[in-house]
């Protein structure tokens, strides 16, 4: 103990200047937090304080509870206060807080010195918008009004048809002050962006520390970025609690089993059980669901005709299994079966349960973010000179926050399982056979490399095109100089086929044994939207699907979180398959116009060294990406959750030229010092405009299943409403 403290003491007198100045920029950069809490977002708390309280209790014509609460009813919800006759500035509906918790639409009308009569929406103008208010959250219950003048007559209509009623209310107040109130998340938030702000300003000292030359430094840097986004991520997902399908005494408490430390539940509905259904299946020796599908649709001539299978169940009543694949008398799963193998299976052996599906999400988030972490740092560390430190991390963030991963880990079910592993078994396998590459001895990692690329198949088929870069990686070793002639070479390209062929073949003998064809995955007899039997490929489909996936530019709006789903049309006299989509992603991430000057960044990578490996792997990454988001759109459609089939590509192949272009910029000089400005900004926009994707209402989210708690939350960050 006493030579940990004399260390100590060496430590801090070596780098007490340091230390002296990371303590003063904490404590402003705290204080800065602190402040833009206090103030700017207190902001309304400030402004409310001289205004005098009027309660108007009085004038309400609602029934009362014996304990003088107002009862609002489907049939008595609305309140009108004739004549008021003073300044109203904001209108406050103090809802009892031990009702159940709800998100309550409140419309207003109001006269004042321009309106005689209560305005609406017109051809011109918007009248006052419906808002919310969430019964458990007080912040809510302050509604800020702008009348002209004195205000005359109010109506407030509480509720609408989806309102469970009866709504139980404390009192109506107009001019109320807002109470203070210091939000530790929003604090939080503040101070961490500040953080990232001062990081990675242009004089920074992040952009002076060299990968290469500092690597415990540099360590430290990438294995700590890596915690951090894995932990906010993770967080993230579980703050959806009812999709993670695990539950304990205080989380997901009313589906706890009430002794197990930790117990799991069905999250998701019964078209979410597929992957743990088909784990019992095998587990009996079976490779299709035992549930049996119903007669009529066994007896239809064409099963896969959606609007017949919909008549059919009206007439018969008996239901059937969506989204999944019906042959010959038999429902599959025709997602990738790795996962299934990965989690469901050992899970279900050994407890008899169902795996969580958000579980493996999350996990598969962990290994994306590490092996990203890992393969980045492969490439800054031994393939360039000049990558430091604030580029790399910036780069990092980019290609994790950008690449689709977090709007997969919005919605962790079992469609965006099969990616996320896909992705993470991806980046390792490229890790690992740019290890192999620099290795002495290097065939246990081009296996474990190849493994890992060629598990991708199991998971999610299309991502497999990322196994091509093994051309432009490994061409040049064993063709052009004929390294595959020698014992060793053989040896080593086994190595690398092995893997493949053994997995292939488990894949094909799968497919063979389930629908008879070895290259059958099953994805055509899909009880789905429409019929993919006869879906075929057509050429009008590509010219939609490339401005959706690329080039359609974003719809925002004026209310958090801004984003909105984008508007569709297209000229295609075809069935599209479409689901809401939020821009394509060359108009969203401005690190992706880095692409366009590819040709001249990769003549000065070609003016420095004599092979052509890096020129080669940009150009398989972008082709890559450009022929899955034709393919995704031609075989599914077009949905959200499939960028996250090519974003990847295209953000790696991104990162690639960054790289270059970096060291070919002299330190100091203006176009390194106009790189380091740029680059911020560009990831920024990426950044935030993934964040704010994560938090828009969409349909089976956390925000249509607790509302009140997404009401609480957009508080936050409307401070000013």
């Amino acid at each position: 103990m006493r030579a940990f403290f004399t260390l100590l003491r060496e430590f801090i007198a070596t780098h007490h200047p340091q230390m002296r100045h990371f303590a003063k920029v904490v404590c402003v950069i705290l204080a800065c937090a602190a402040l833009c809490e206090a103030f700017v977002f207190n902001f309304n708390h400030w402004r409310s304080l001289s205004w005098e309280t009027v309660t108007l209790d009085a004038k309400i014509d609602l029934a009362q509870t014996s304990d003088g609460r107002f009862r609002v009813a489907a049939s008595d919800n609305t309140v009108e206060f004739d004549y008021l006759g003073v300044e109203v500035h904001n209108v406050r509906l103090d809802f009892d807080g031990g009702q159940s918790a709800q998100n309550v639409p409140v419309k207003i009308w109001f006269t004042d010195d321009a309106h005689s009569t209560y305005f609406d929406d017109t051809e011109y103008t918007s009248g006052v918008p419906v808002t919310y208010v969430a019964t458990n959250n007080d912040e809510s219950e302050y509604l800020n009004l702008n009348a002209s003048g004195e205000m005359g007559m109010l109506r407030i209509q509480i509720g609408d048809d989806e309102t469970v009623y009866p709504v139980y209310l404390n009192s109506i107040q107009i001019n109320a002050p807002e109470p203070f109130s210091f939000n530790m998340m929003r604090f939080g938030l503040a101070a961490f962006v500040l953080v990232l702000c001062y990081a990675f300003r242009p004089k920074s000292s992040l952009y002076r520390t060299y990968i290469k030359e500092h690597p415990h430094r540099s360590k430290i840097a990438v294995i700590g970025a890596a915690v951090v986004e894995i932990w906010l991520a993770a967080s993230f997902t579980l703050m959806g609690s009812n999709l993670v399908g695990v539950a304990t005494a205080t989380y997901n408490s009313g589906s706890w089993d009430g002794v197990s430390v930790v117990n799991t539940f069905e999250a998701g509905g019964d078209n979410a059980q597929q992957y743990a259904e088909l784990a019992k299946s095998m587990a009996n020796g079976k490779l299709y669901l035992e549930e049996e599908p119903p007669n009529w649709l066994q007896n239809m001539e064409d099963p896969y005709d959606r609007g017949a299978r919909d008549q059919a169940v009206k007439e018969t009543g008996e239901n059937y299994l969506w989204d999944v694949a019906y042959y010959e008398g038999h429902y599959y799963v025709y997602f990738g079966v790795v996962p299934m193998l990965v989690f469901y299976l050992p899970f279900y052996l050994l407890t008899g349960a169902n795996f969580p599906t958000a579980i493996g999400v999350i996990i598969g988030m962990a290994a994306f973010v590490a092996g990203v972490s890992a393969l980045l740092d492969r490439f800054a560390r031994y393939h360039f000179k000049r990558v430091s430190v604030g580029v790399y991390l910036l780069l990092q963030v980019a290609l994790v926050t950008c690449c689709g991963v977090l709007y997969l880990l919005k919605f962790p079910t079992f469609y965006s399982l099969p990616i996320m592993l896909a992705l993470a078994f991806s980046v390792w396998g490229l890790y690992f056979w740019m290890v192999g590459r620099s290795s002495k001895r290097p065939e246990g990692w081009y296996f474990a490399g190849s493994l890992c690329m060629a598990l991708v198949v199991g998971c999610r088929p299309q991502i497999v095109m990322l196994s091509f870069l093994a051309f432009p990686l490994f061409w040049r070793l064993f063709i052009t100089e004929g390294h595959i002639k020698t014992a060793a070479g053989v040896r080593q390209f086994a190595c690398l086929i092995a893997p493949y062929a053994i997995v292939l073949a488990f894949i094909m003998w799968y497919n063979y044994a389930r629908f008879g064809s070895p290259l059958d995955f099953g994805a055509n007899y899909n009880l789905t939207v429409n019929d993919m039997t006869k879906r075929g490929m057509a050429v009008g489909r590509i010219a939609p699907a490339l401005f959706a996936y690329f080039f359609q530019t974003p719809s925002t709006s004026g209310v958090f979180p801004y984003l909105q789903a984008v508007p569709f049309d297209t000229t295609y006299l075809g069935q599209t398959v479409k689901e809401a989509t939020f821009g394509g992603i060359f108009a969203c991430f401005p690190i992706l116009w880095i692409l366009v000057f590819a040709r001249r960044i990769l003549k000065m990578r070609t003016a420095q060294r004599k092979t052509r490996t890096v020129a080669g792997v940009i150009g398989v990454l972008i082709a890559s990406g450009v022929i899955i988001g034709i393919a995704d759109a031609e075989v599914a459609g077009i949905l959200q959750r499939y960028f996250a089939d090519f974003s990847i590509m295209l953000l790696m192949a991104a990162v690639l030229l960054a790289f270059i272009l970096n060291e070919n910029l002299k330190p100091g000089s203006t176009p390194q010092r106009l790189f380091v400005g740029v680059l911020p900004l560009v990831v920024a926009v990426g950044v935030v405009y993934s964040c704010l994707l994560c938090l828009v209402d969409e349909a089976g989210w956390w925000s249509q299943a607790y509302p009140w708690a997404y009401q609480a939350l957009l508080e936050v960050f409307q401070f000013w409403t």
